[in-house]
Parts: structure tokens; sequence; C-alpha cells
């Protein structure tokens, strides 16, 4: 048996904002980091960086430096050495399919039968032991995510995705026709170039900064997928790290870094925590507090702790009302 549950995780109120904090955010991506160094009196912090314009390597001198280098992260290896990711027991079969030119094709007017709510919602399609995101991008793409209970792949140079054998994708074919309905089963077979992603985490940091070095977005809190947190929660550290420092000046920063890790500590601890439970439950592992869940026998109220809205701050973003 297999089920597919449709969400609306952002409501217009929410999406309006996010997308207010995107337009105040300016990108700039002409240096590459190589390193950095804190000076001896704890002031400036020195970075190495090459211009990717003419790969000259030049010395940066700031007063903070904000490490927002992913769940991978070189920076927070300075200060956290001993770290190690968690991995999850699980990977992800990923891709995206462009139908540009194809609106009308069999495969995609099947799909819309299938999906009615495909462009307006995420679509959670539920197996044993397994489960699967469906949601539809812009520019005519549908994206598909699979997450597929295994041992943990041997992981090649600093990244978490892995090459594919043509091999491993003929299995895939035929794994998706024996789990997924046919409208699902074939968006995965006429996809190009699937990959995967081994999925980690780690439990939540005690601190996310040291001296004028601070953590933000994956550096600060890798995170499994499930609670379709990573990107909000990223934002929301720059957000409320950027009110701590307009409140405090530069004359406070350690007040500033102080208040910020003191207000997105707790909520983004709870949110790994709460994604972390989330895909146990929808992989069918084993968890100590509850039954394993099984599509065929679940409950309306077994699936409430699945839903997007039940992950902790999901409505109430914590902005620095104090500030």
């Amino acid at each position: 048996m297999r089920t597919s549950i449709s969400e609306r995780p952002i409501g217009p109120t929410s999406m309006a904002f996010y997308m207010e904090l995107y337009r105040s955010i300016q990108f700039c991506g002409v240096h590459l980091f190589l390193s950095f160094c804190i000076s001896d009196d704890k002031a400036p912090v020195k970075v190495m960086a090459r211009v990717l314009e003419n790969e000259e390597v030049i010395q940066i001198v700031a007063d903070l430096l904000v490490a927002a280098d992913g769940c991978l992260s070189t920076i927070r290896r300075n200060f956290l050495p001993d770290l190690r990711l968690r991995y999850s027991g699980y990977s992800a079969w990923r891709g995206v399919l462009d139908f540009s030119g194809d609106e009308n094709s069999d495969t995609i007017i099947n799909l819309r039968k299938a999906y009615p709510e495909l462009g307006k919602c995420l679509y959670f399609n539920q197996g044993s032991g397994t489960h699967c995101v469906l949601f539809e991008l812009q520019n005519k793409r549908i994206n598909w995510i699979w997450y597929i209970n295994q041992p943990e792949p041997e992981l090649k140079g600093n990244s978490v995705t892995m090459k594919v054998s043509s091999n491993m994708i003929e299995k895939l074919h035929e794994e998706a026709e024996k789990i997924w309905v046919p409208e699902l089963s074939r968006i995965v077979k006429e996809t190009k170039e699937p990959f995967v992603n081994v999925i980690y985490d780690c439990d939540p940091l005690e601190q996310l900064f040291w001296d004028n070095v601070v953590l933000i977005g994956d550096a600060a809190h890798p995170i499994t997928p499930h609670g379709s947190r990573s990107t909000n929660m990223s934002i929301l550290d720059a957000a409320i790290l950027g009110r701590c420092l307009e409140k405090w000046k530069l004359g406070n920063l350690a007040m500033a870094l102080k208040e910020f890790q003191s207000i997105r500590l707790p909520v983004i601890s709870k949110q790994v925590l709460h994604s972390r439970r989330m895909g146990r439950i929808k992989q069918g592992l084993v968890l100590p507090d509850r039954k394993i869940f099984d599509p065929k026998t679940a409950t309306p109220e077994d699936c409430q702790e699945l839903l997007q809205k039940s992950v902790p701050f999901f409505a109430t973003p914590s902005l620095v009302d104090s500030t």
C-alpha cells in the first residue's frame, strides 16, 4: 500500500516575509575563501581568499567572519575538530525532470491527474520503510527525492553527493516500478542524470560563535531535510544576526553574538532533533517511544507528527522582537 499526503507548508503571510528577506540580501561571489586566523588581541580576523576573476590570493582584514560554508564547514572544524556528522541510516535518490516543451505529454498529463495539487503544495508519498517527496519547480520542472535505507556509502572528497553508475540507475528504475504508483515511477524513469545525496545531521551544537567568528546556516546546524527547514533556518540566522549587530553595534560585538546565540540556539536545536525524528518515522526506523510506522495500518493520529506544521517554531519565526 502506498499513500500520498499533500501539504502547503508556507502561507501567503509567511511567503511575503521570506520574499522581503530575500530581496534584502546582496549576493557577492567574487572571492573564494581559503583560510582564516584570529589576531592575538582577538580583534580583527584575517581571511585569505582567492579572487575568482584573476586567481590572485589576497588577505582581507575584518571585524567579523560569518561562517556560512555548509554542513561540512571547514571553519567550524577549526573550533570543533572532533565533531563528526551523524549518518541518518538512509540516502536519497534525487532528480529533476525538465518537461518544458512536453507539457502535454502522457507523462505530465497522467502525473497531474494523480497529483491534482501539484504546483501548489508538496506531496509526500509514503511506503513501507521509505518515502518520496514530489513537487513542481518553476520553469516546467518536477523535483523528486526518494529516501532509501542503506548502510553508509563511502564518499570521496568534501561532498555528500555520490556518483552513480548505470547499473545503479537501472536498479532504481526497477524498484520504482515495484514501490510507487505508475505516474511517479515514470517520472523517476524519465529523469536524466539522477544522483544520490547521503543524508547526515549532527547533534545540536553547544555554541555558535568563538571570539569574532560566528556560524550560520548549515555550518551551525547540519539537519536532515524532512522539516524543509534548512534554507528557512539559514535566512532567519542571517536576519537575526543582522538585527543583533544593528542593535549592539561594532563596539559591542560580543554582546551581539551572545544575543544571536541565545535566540537561535534553542530554536535550531529543537528543529534539528525534530527533523531527525521525522526521518526515522518515515523510513520505518526504530524509535524508543513509538512503534515502527506502517502506512498500511497508520491512523490519522499516527500521521500528525509527520506534518510540516508540527515542526517546532513552524508558524512563529523567532525574530528579535526584543531588539
